[in-house]
């Protein structure tokens, strides 16, 4: 039996949650997990477009695909609680053991470099806009777990020293923010 891709339920420009209940499409939820959506597909491009050199960040990315599905289903399902602390203090272990690879640095750096640190970095703002949109739908209108507004402050975080690490990889310099 094949699946219809397309519903019509949206047509009007309101959406169906989980729960059945039907929303504006501008819904503060609808827009967190839109951009939590966009932050995993662009994730899958940068995995796409990785280089020899930085294919070792295929499986760890990939795995941080899997996790922003599980955050999305803490958003929406009651009870589903799959981001926790641990997950957070995970990130926090890779950024600090990936820290020791890269070079410190006491200024800002333009975002760039190889591909996969440009796309890595443009994955980061796209994770700090979903972050901007889970903390509004948490103050305005769905309270969540803590650990979902951790996770996605500490995935930024953690994308940025990816990329950093990525240019490592491919022995691209960094450029500071100010010559």
């Amino acid at each position: 039996m094949t699946i219809k891709i397309y519903t019509k339920v949206g047509d009007q420009g309101f959406t169906k949650q989980v729960t059945g209940k039907m929303v504006p499409k501008y819904d503060l939820q609808i827009v967190a997990l839109g951009e939590i959506d966009e932050l995993d597909s662009y994730l899958g491009v940068t995995i796409a477009s990785l280089s020899d050199k930085c294919r070792e960040l295929h499986d760890p990315l990939e795995n941080l695909q899997r996790e922003l599905y599980e955050l999305e289903s803490d958003i929406v399902v009651k009870r589903h609680e799959e981001i926790t602390s641990e997950k957070v203090i995970f990130l926090e272990q890779q950024i600090d053991d990936l820290n020791q690879h890269i070079p410190q640095t006491t200024h800002f750096l333009l975002p760039g470099g190889c591909l996969t640190a440009t796309h890595l970095h443009y994955a980061r703002t796209i994770a700090r806009r979903a972050e901007r949109s889970l903390a509004k739908l948490n103050a305005e209108e769905q309270k969540l777990a803590p650990a979902c507004l951790e996770y996605l402050n500490r995935l930024s975080d953690y994308l940025f020293t990816l990329a950093r690490y990525a240019n490592v990889l491919e022995g691209v310099p960094e450029v500071k923010s100010k010559p």
